[in-house]
């Protein structure tokens, strides 16, 4: 029966700390812009920029682009633990935490929660935008979300990545400028936004073994078939070991941090 309660008591906790979290985001200009702002900026000037010249019109070039500016929103949503999580221990308020009648664990757990919501409104602020420009899905609106499960999902997973960096780094706007690199590299040497047989031979390697690539790769399917392919299967696989290694790993560093 205690246990059960203590139990109770955690999740209650959790739950308590991703609000905050959340509350955080909404009133810090600069998280705002990565979840709401970035993506909707990105997919208008994506599209009516280069629509033309890589697809013919931007009517054309928006299934390609809706799907890589999600998977893109999504990733500039996971990097924001990191540099939440060091802003939270720069301004001493996780040495607050510990004094609190609270698990250890709740505030670390708090804040990669809540990362779930920020990646869901990232996901939905890019989507939207593509539909709204014009954007017309050849699938119904449960693949659609299916895709957005599928990149909420690796978003997700590669945000506990961010949040071990946050935990070991002692400058959060080292943290985000970083970040803010390794996604754009990631993201423009992919086929997120171009088609990769225009790329030369040399960067079309990179490309190919660019898990950015295979993310796209696979919600482009979901978005145009409603079918899950072996990409879609790897993808979500790759996500899992992410976890694996990344959940304990940063739990492990977060416990034995000082």
């Amino acid at each position: 029966m205690n246990l059960v309660k203590s139990q109770n008591n955690i999740i209650r906790d959790i739950l308590t700390m991703t609000h905050r979290n959340l509350l955080k985001t909404w009133h810090n200009p600069d998280n705002v812009s990565d979840v709401i702002i970035q993506p909707i900026i990105f997919t208008l000037l994506f599209g009516y920029l280069f629509g033309g010249a890589i697809a013919g019109s931007v009517q054309a070039y928006l299934p390609m682009l809706s799907s890589g500016i999600l998977v893109q929103s999504v990733l500039n949503a996971a990097s924001g633990s990191g540099q939440q999580l060091r802003d939270d221990i720069n301004s001493g308020i996780f040495d607050r935490f510990k004094t609190l009648p609270i698990s250890p664990i709740v505030p670390l757990a708090g804040q990669l929660v809540g990362d779930i919501f920020r990646l869901f409104l990232s996901g939905i602020a890019s989507l939207t935008t593509a539909f709204l420009m014009g954007w017309q899905p050849a699938v119904g609106i449960s693949s659609i979300l299916e895709a957005l499960l599928l990149a909420v999902f690796i978003g997700w997973a590669i945000s506990w990545i961010f949040a071990l960096v946050g935990l070991l780094a002692k400058n959060a706007e080292l943290i985000g400028s970083l970040s803010m690199i390794i996604i754009l590299v990631l993201s423009f040497l992919s086929n997120a936004f171009i088609p990769t047989k225009t790329l030369p031979s040399s960067i079309q390697l990179f490309v190919k073994i660019n898990p950015v690539s295979s993310t796209v790769t696979a919600i482009r399917a979901i978005l145009r078939t409603g079918i899950w392919n072996g990409e879609a299967i790897m993808v979500l696989v790759s996500g899992g070991i992410i976890v694996l290694i990344f959940l304990p790993l940063t739990i492990f560093v977060y416990q034995r941090r000082d």
